[in-house]
């Protein structure tokens, strides 16, 4: 089964709702972002941040502010030319939280409710029974067709709910946080099946999350929302290891964030020296050029510090710290320290037979490319410059 997908363009897209007392309450504002055909593209953010926002407005489920949604040749909004194409006239596969699964249906009758209610066009007995089969075999519900939805489990009832976004082979796929019913075990099975359906059909996937798990395993391309803005926008992989400011460090996944000052001016992708806080220098990435005297905040990942004994020599191309050991957990598949550092605490992970006792000196080593520069929010560097 495939879909014959396009490109997605939105271009400045705002929807902003308001309260009457104190002013702009939340939405997205001026977002950009184009799609090749295929892509799996993930909005990731905290609940109220726009992310939901954005994929009503693509859907045609809220009317925008301003801005453009494209798909391939087909505009389905421009607010400067005034065109807004109705939901049910765009071709887009929808799947949202609560799979609204009819109770009263069949499982074939619930995936052919699409076919039965498509304005414009009229589908033979044949082929509507031709369409959800291939939907249900895509999904792995062949031969559930005659069960009752009340019969089914959560998983299976998201099966459902996705077998009936593609049955009528949509352009774009729109899914908003269809996992989050679903208990930790089954949640990470479907998030395997979701991509490989995703695959195995072709379309175009716009998928919201606040899991960032979800997000790193399954997308081609994730954005990050913060207040209603995309502050960065990449590859997994570029978004954890080379976040663009402390949010994105600090919300995808976890990172310790130290502070300090950078001593020269640094260009784009290259390694610079920063004096920290307390006085030590380290070098880390920086993927923005820097100027000198600019305040940052360097995150460094748990997962890329190496510990050691205090007395062991120095490695080319690390930094090095010493610590005392303030806490350590132990979690099957890893130890998790707490590591204090002059008036600072780190968190390292550790492999599962590294045992450090509490209390103990350490050495601290994290190589200088996974180390990231990045610039701090304009409040915090003027409160410590005020302090």
């Amino acid at each position: 089964m495939s879909s014959q997908t396009a490109t997605l363009d939105v271009t400045g897209l705002s929807k902003v709702f308001r309260n009457t007392g104190d002013g702009i309450a939340g939405g997205i504002r001026e977002a950009n972002f184009s799609l090749a055909p295929g892509t799996f593209f993930t909005l990731l953010g905290p609940s109220g941040c726009g992310k939901t926002t954005t994929l009503r407005c693509v859907a045609g489920l809220e009317q925008p502010d301003s801005g453009a949604v494209r798909l391939g040749q087909e505009t389905f909004f421009d607010a400067a030319r005034g065109i807004n194409v109705p939901l049910n006239l765009r071709n887009i596969g929808m799947v949202f939280q609560s799979y609204a699964i009819w109770p009263h249906m069949t499982v074939f009758e619930n995936v052919a409710f699409p076919l039965r209610v498509a304005k414009g066009e009229s589908y033979e007995k044949a082929e509507v029974e031709r369409l959800v089969g291939e939907a249900l075999e895509t999904v792995n519900l062949a031969g559930f067709q005659s069960r009752s939805a009340t019969r089914l489990s959560g998983g299976q009832q998201q099966r459902v709910a996705l077998a009936r976004a593609i049955v009528r082979k949509p352009k774009l796929l729109l899914l908003d946080e269809p996992l989050s019913n679903l208990d930790a075990a089954l949640r990470e099975d479907m998030r395997n099946e979701l991509k490989r359906l995703q695959k195995q059909v072709g379309v175009t996937t716009v998928y919201v999350t606040h899991d960032q798990a979800e997000a790193l395993a399954m997308s081609d391309l994730v954005a990050v929302i913060d207040q209603g803005r995309m502050v960065q926008m990449g590859p997994p992989r570029e978004i954890y290891f080379r976040p663009r400011n402390a949010f994105v460090a600090g919300f995808v996944g976890a990172t310790n964030l130290v502070h300090g000052t950078v001593l020269d001016r640094v260009p784009a992708n290259e390694v610079g020296a920063v004096r920290l806080d307390d006085g030590r220098v380290v070098r880390c990435l920086f993927p923005d050029p820097t100027p000198a005297s600019r305040r940052i905040a360097v995150s460094v990942r748990p997962e890329t510090i190496q510990l050691s004994p205090a007395s062991a020599p120095e490695r080319a191309g690390f930094n090095r710290m010493t610590g005392t050991v303030v806490f350590a957990g132990f979690l099957g598949n890893m130890n998790r320290y707490s590591l204090r550092i002059g008036g600072d605490v780190m968190h390292a992970n550790a492999a599962p037979e590294v045992n450090l006792a509490e209390g103990s000196e350490v050495a601290i080593d994290f190589s200088f490319e996974s180390a990231v520069g990045i610039p701090m929010a304009d409040e915090i560097a003027q409160g410590r410059s005020a302090a």
